[in-house]
């Protein structure tokens, strides 16, 4: 029993969330390379147009997300696990703000100081290899705070800790974007999924991630479903992947290679039929009443 316990709830722990983390995205930039965009984005695209192509969407989704967090030169923006640093770096070119990320992975943390320096944005955008929750202790507060695709990885004991932390962490009358894969209920979701790609992933609900929000001091202002746009972006990393399987077979193995088909089809067609979803939520802490009056600044 005990054995099937720590199969199915995986600790959601600090220390193992580092290492779950750790054991998906620090598979190797080179790997990541292969087949997703240049711009490295690994999470849902928005494609604007029937044609567009990946990087194009990719782009799409970063700018769609900047514009609606209402951003303004000079202000700070938190990016809770940045990933490569692509949406931090954009914002700070576009809008002139100055950006803050934090990640739990090696690799995505070194790509991202390579890519600042590139750029020559040090004095715009720092990303650090830290745990969103110990920004807290530091007193930091930030104008706007941004979350693509990591909430998955929070593990269903720590949401009310989430929350919490990224409503500490936020200045009054500020921002909140989250965007993150939901589940329809709030099940323990796939374990073949949870054991052999992301381990520790569950994905929450739609009802549960509001319903924290107004525990804290958010207020719910929009809720958008991008599903199709999730299923459209994994059949590309599929079509992507077909085309580099050989070397990721040579590299990695057969079996490795046949996970990762059985792992973008298997999530492309639960999004195509509705079994889970895609959502971005935009909070204000507290009343805002300085935003424009339609959802289509």
């Amino acid at each position: 029993k005990s054995f099937f316990k720590r199969m199915l709830y995986p600790s959601e722990s600090k220390s193992a969330q580092k290492q779950q983390v750790s054991s998906h995205y620090d598979l190797g930039n080179d790997f990541y390379a292969k087949w997703l965009d240049p711009s490295m984005s690994y999470s849902c695209a928005y494609f604007k147009k029937d044609d567009d192509t990946l990087e194009q969407a990719q782009h799409n989704k970063v700018h769609y997300i900047l514009e609606k967090l209402a951003l303004e030169e000079g202000m700070t923006l938190l990016d809770i696990g940045c990933g490569w640093g692509y949406l931090l770096i954009e914002a700070a070119k576009k809008y002139g703000i100055k950006g803050y990320g934090c990640t739990l992975s090696k690799e995505q943390w070194k790509k991202g100081q390579e890519r600042i320096e590139a750029m020559g944005l040090q004095d715009k955008v720092q990303i650090d290899l830290v745990d969103y929750r110990d920004l807290v202790a530091e007193g930091r507060q930030y104008d706007r705070i941004v979350s693509v695709g990591m909430l998955e990885h929070v593990g269903r004991s720590n949401y009310p800790l989430y929350m919490e932390t990224a409503s500490h962490l936020l200045k009054d009358g500020g921002m909140f974007l989250l965007h993150y894969i939901s589940g329809h209920d709030e099940s323990i979701g796939n374990p073949w999924m949870r054991k052999y790609i992301f381990p520790g992933g569950t994905l929450p609900s739609l009802r549960e991630i509001v319903s924290l929000a107004y525990d804290n001091d958010f207020q719910v202002i929009d809720v958008e479903s991008l599903r199709r746009h999730y299923y459209k972006t994994l059949m590309c990393w599929f079509d992507n992947f077909q085309k580099v399987r050989d070397e990721v077979i040579a590299a990695r193995g057969e079996e490795f290679a046949r996970m990762w088909d059985l792992y973008l089809c298997g999530c492309a067609v639960s999004f195509y039929i509705g079994n889970i979803d895609l959502h971005q939520i935009l909070m204000t802490k507290g009343s805002k009443n300085d935003l424009p009056m339609t959802r289509w600044y």
